[in-house]
Formats: structure tokens, C-alpha cells, sequence
């Protein structure tokens, strides 16, 4: 049995069969045409044009209605590059002057293209590769008239592993078989894991060469939650995770009945709920789940899912779309938290990226894509309850100048007569020491604050979230993380400053009660996990909360602290302690 760590970028658990997906692509049948067959290959090299970017358009069409706009935006970038005039021309040329086989021509000039983005310095431009070699795999498949058929005609379950997989290969993923995939490359921010997550795949990317050790119908299993690829599981684990995976069903089953239940302690104490998107569509999720609003709305989707920079009307039809279908509840959106490994079209490539030109600090070094982005919130204050956050405050001044350009934006659209709400709510994340050692001073400046335990527990424990060679560094629980959490919370508090956590910290169950009893009253998390995170708040009483935090804040590493919270859980709520 081997345990691979990769990167999780779509939850959940899938116990299946390997459909191994091949490596080798399609083989090249001739290099070269006879002079006299030159003008038969270019009308077959325009057919198969003609005929991909149909296929494009129809993915376009099918996953904008199924999954929203953002996620079309990827095959409209394809048609984009299918399309191009400069790369139609050079086709051409190799065939008519080289006498190239259109398949040889399109190879070679496609995988040219591609090799140029993947020798970038940037996480950005080396994801477009792999929509360079999509593109190629379409020609060449209208060509020679090959299709990869195992993944739209599959006819039992399977695991899906690749090299890597294309956006439009994993935008066709049949859903009812596949039940999870993971690849040896790929990071959070490709369209790929974007497209993943939307469809509620589990995924693992960026595991490493790892196909090589598994045949095609061998049992594997992904856990997509925390990014483990497992490869010839002896009988123990699979009965394990299948067993998990059933458990979940059964829970989540169960789970359903509190919906319209208010997340109340077993003493009265009200908890706020919310949860945290990425897409406007993902709304559904949280009305479902019986969210009490929404946390957090990451706005990077607006960027990564597209070819080009958005202007104010797509991030205003955005915005304007949950704010309007959350009906009333509160919407927090968070400015674009762009850089590091989720790089922007222009963002500055350094050599430790997580230190470097990300978040706030790109948004105030890019006046006008920061401007943009505040013109469209404030035109959707207006339509509800709608409310604005600055990521990756790290001192006041930058703070301080974040609300000054926020400030100067309302002024312009005062100027030119459009509506928006005056009184709009603005408060910031917490993922910095240095902003918990002067919370003090920030929560004067502030109408909320929102701790960021991800962001928070890699850089006080000089940790890579992304890392794997680090992962066992990385925990949430480690007692200077939550003494800075702590000190967060008890600031707020005493200003009576609304504060919330919105890290994948808060959508643990096995961590409410030590945050309900460090004071915790507002939780942002994955909308799937809101019914459990309710039914643990439902159970307890603080005062036993308050007592598992005081114990947990004696203690000197994360793996006592893990141990002893799971048996406190496991006292309470057996069935979600797996």
C-alpha cells in the first residue's frame, strides 16, 4: 500500500477502480504530404478547425447554464486561441511551404506555444499550457478521427488518473461514474481544480509521477480532504474509507432534518452560520444547508476563470446576483485575494510568492483593478444586505489606505448620481501575527474582523499550506496559533466588534467547541459542512465548552490538543468522530 500526498482541491472521499488515463497522446501517422495533396490537407486542417471550435462552443454553452458564466469564460478563452489568425497563419505556412501534415503541423506548433508558457516564472501562465495542449488534443482528434472514449462512455464507477486532466476533459467527466480523479501535476489555482470543485468532484492534484505504479483497474482511493492518494490499500483501509464514505451519506442524511433549525446551544446561546463561496452559483448550497448568510465570497474566480482582466460589469452582475438571492441575509465579499498561488494576469513573480505582491497589497499597487472591483461592490450595496472585507491587513497604514480608495470611489459614484448604500459595512481578515498583535488598534477602525485560520497558521508557523513536504508542521490547533486566535477573538469582544472565523478551521467540527468556548459566535464555512457544525452548537452548552478551551490552552503540542478534542467529541456526538 502507498500513501501519496498531493494537493486537495475538491473535498470528499471516492473508493474505485484506476482508469489510468494514457500518457503517450496521439501518434503522428506521416510528417510530411505530397505538393499535390497540399490543397486537400489545409481544407482538412480547416474541417477540423470548424469542427473543435463547435465542440468548444457547445461546452461553453452547456457548462455556463449548468454551472455559471465563470466556468464558460475557460472554453471561451479556448475558441480564443482556436481562433487566432497568427497561429492559422503559421499552420498554413508549414503545410503549403514545409509540406507538413496538418497533424504534424498542429503538434508541432501547439506543443511550441505550450513549452514557451511553461518555461514562465509564473503559476498563472504555465496553467494555460495545459489549455494549449486541450486545444491540440482537439484538432488532432477531429484529424485522425480518435476519441478519448473512456471518459464519455463509461458504463461502471472508476478513479480517474492522469498525467493531468484538460478543463474541457474534466468539464465532461460523467458524474455518475467518475468518482474522483487525482493527477501527478496541477495546483489549486488551475481551471481544472476550479472546474472540479464546482462539480463536486473529489479531487488531488500536484501528487507527482505516481502512474507508473498503478495499473487500470487496480482499487485506489481519494481523499479529497485531505489531498491522499492511496494506491494498492490493503482490505483494513478500504474497508476503512468505505465505511467512512457511508457514514457520510447516512450523516448527511440525517444532518438534513436540521435545515430550518437555528444553530441555538443546547443553553440558548445564539450562532451565526454562514457560508463561504466561490461562485455565485454555490448561493444554492448555502440556502439548502439553512446558512444564515453568506461569510465569505472569494472573488478570484472572476480573474482565474477568464482570459482576460473582468471589467465592472462582470464583477457588478456577480455581486449583484447573491446579494439578490440571499434575500435580505448578509453578504461579506472579500476583495480579490490574488498573488502567491493564485497569480493575476500582471502579478509580480518573486521567488517566495506567499511574502511577496499578493492580496491587499496587489490591489493597492493596482489602483484601477482595485477600483474596478469596489465600484461594482458599491453599486451592489444597494440591492441588500451587502458587506465588504480587505484580506491580508497586515498594519494599519495599509488598512488605512484601502478605506481612503474606498472612500474616494464613493465620492466619484456620489459625482455621477448612482446608488449605493452609505453605511456599508467594512471589516478585514486576520491572517498575520502582526495584525493580531495590533488588533487593539484595528478593531477601532473596523465594523467586523474575520480570522483567516489557513493564511494565519502558515505564516506563524512558517508553514507552506501547500507544501506537503511541510504537512505535518501545518496545524491549525498548535497552541501559538490558538493563542493568536484567542487574543483576536478576546480584542474584538471588548470593543464589541463582530468577529468571525472563516479558515477551514471553523468547517472542523472536531474544533466548534474550543472556539465556542473561546467566544466564537460566528462561524463561516463550506456550505456542506453547515448542518454538522449546527448539530454539534445544538448539543453542547458553553460552559462545557468553555472548560474543553481552557484545558486545550494548557497544552504544548497540536497532537495532544487533537486527541483530547476528539474524545471530548466522541463523548457528545460518537457518529462524527470516524
Amino acid at each position: 500500500m502507498q500513501k501519496l500526498q498531493g494537493i486537495a482541491v475538491s473535498p470528499g472521499v471516492a473508493v474505485g477502480e484506476a482508469l489510468v488515463m494514457d500518457n503517450e497522446g496521439f501518434r503522428i501517422p506521416r510528417r510530411f504530404v505530397a505538393r499535390d495533396a497540399v490543397e486537400h490537407e489545409l481544407e482538412r486542417l480547416e474541417a477540423a478547425i470548424r469542427a473543435a471550435g463547435e465542440e468548444i462552443d457547445g461546452n461553453r454553452q452547456a457548462i455556463s447554464r449548468e454551472l455559471g458564466e465563470q466556468y464558460g469564460a475557460v472554453f471561451s478563452a479556448h475558441l480564443q486561441m482556436l481562433r487566432d489568425p497568427n497561429l492559422r497563419a503559421e499552420l498554413e505556412s508549414m503545410i503549403r511551404e514545409r509540406h507538413y501534415s496538418p497533424e504534424y503541423a498542429v503538434s508541432r506548433a501547439l506543443r511550441r506555444y505550450a513549452k514557451v508558457f511553461q518555461a514562465i516564472e509564473s503559476s498563472y501562465l504555465a496553467e494555460r499550457a495545459n489549455d494549449i495542449y486541450d486545444i491540440e488534443k482537439r484538432l488532432l482528434r477531429n484529424l485522425l478521427g480518435r476519441n478519448r472514449e473512456e471518459l464519455a462512455q463509461l458504463i461502471s464507477p472508476v478513479i480517474v488518473l492522469a498525467r493531468n486532466l484538460t478543463p474541457s476533459e474534466t468539464a465532461n467527466l460523467n458524474r455518475k461514474f467518475v468518482r474522483g480523479f487525482a493527477t501527478e501535476i496541477g495546483g489549486p489555482g488551475s481551471h481544472t481544480a476550479i472546474v472540479a470543485e464546482g462539480l463536486e468532484i473529489p479531487a488531488v492534484v500536484g501528487v507527482g509521477e505516481f502512474l507508473t505504479d498503478v495499473s487500470g483497474g487496480d482499487v485506489v482511493i481519494i481523499d479529497g480532504d485531505h489531498g491522499l492518494v492511496i494506491l494498492q490499500p490493503d482490505e483494513e483501509t478500504i474497508a476503512h474509507y468505505r465505511h467512512e464514505a457511508e457514514q457520510n451519506i447516512s450523516r448527511a442524511a440525517r444532518l438534513e432534518t436540521l435545515r430550518e433549525l437555528p444553530a441555538e446551544t443546547a443553553d440558548g446561546v445564539r450562532i451565526e452560520l454562514l457560508g463561504n463561496i466561490e461562485f455565485p452559483h454555490e448561493v444554492s448550497h448555502c440556502m439548502a444547508r439553512g446558512s444564515d448568510g453568506i461569510g465569505l465570497y472569494r472573488t478570484e474566480f472572476l480573474y482565474l476563470g477568464s482570459a482576460c482582466e473582468p471589467d465592472e460589469e462582470v464583477h457588478y452582475s456577480a455581486y449583484a446576483r447573491v446579494t439578490e438571492e440571499m434575500a435580505g441575509r448578509p453578504v461579506v465579499i472579500r476583495t480579490c485575494d490574488l498573488g502567491a498561488d493564485k497569480d493575476t494576469h500582471d502579478a509580480v513573480t518573486t521567488p517566495n510568492p506567499a511574502l511577496g505582491l499578493r492580496s491587499i497589497r496587489l490591489s493597492l499597487k493596482n489602483l484601477p483593478l482595485f477600483r474596478t472591483q469596489l465600484r461594482a461592490v458599491l453599486r451592489a450595496s444597494a440591492l441588500g444586505d451587502l458587506r465588504l472585507m480587505f484580506p491580508l491587513i497586515t498594519t494599519l497604514l495599509e488598512l488605512r489606505q484601502a478605506k481612503m480608495v474606498l472612500a474616494d470611489v464613493m465620492e466619484d459614484l456620489d459625482d455621477e448620481g448612482v446608488a449605493f448604500n452609505r453605511e456599508l459595512s467594512v471589516g478585514m481578515m486576520v491572517e498575520v501575527p502582526a495584525a493580531v498583535l495590533m488588533i487593539d488598534h484595528f478593531v477601532d477602525e473596523v465594523d467586523f474582523v474575520s480570522i483567516g485560520t489557513n493564511d494565519l497558521t502558515q505564516y506563524t508557523l512558517a508553514a507552506d499550506r501547500s507544501n506537503k513536504d511541510v504537512a505535518g508542521l501545518y496545524s491549525s490547533v498548535d497552541p501559538a496559533v490558538l493563542r493568536l486566535i484567542q487574543m483576536a477573538i478576546a480584542a474584538a469582544d471588548r470593543k464589541s466588534v463582530p468577529v468571525n472565523v472563516c479558515g477551514q478551521m471553523s468547517g472542523n467540527s472536531l474544533y466548534t467547541m474550543l472556539l465556542l468556548g473561546m467566544g466564537l459566535r460566528r462561524f463561516s464555512v463550506t456550505p456542506s459542512v453547515i448542518p454538522e457544525i449546527k448539530k454539534v452548537c445544538r448539543t453542547v452548552k458553553i460552559p462545557h465548552c468553555q472548560q474543553v478551551a481552557q484545558r486545550v490552552m494548557t497544552m504544548e503540542n497540536s497532537r495532544d490538543i487533537k486527541s483530547y478534542l476528539r474524545e471530548e467529541l466522541k463523548k457528545i456526538l460518537p457518529e462524527l468522530v470516524l
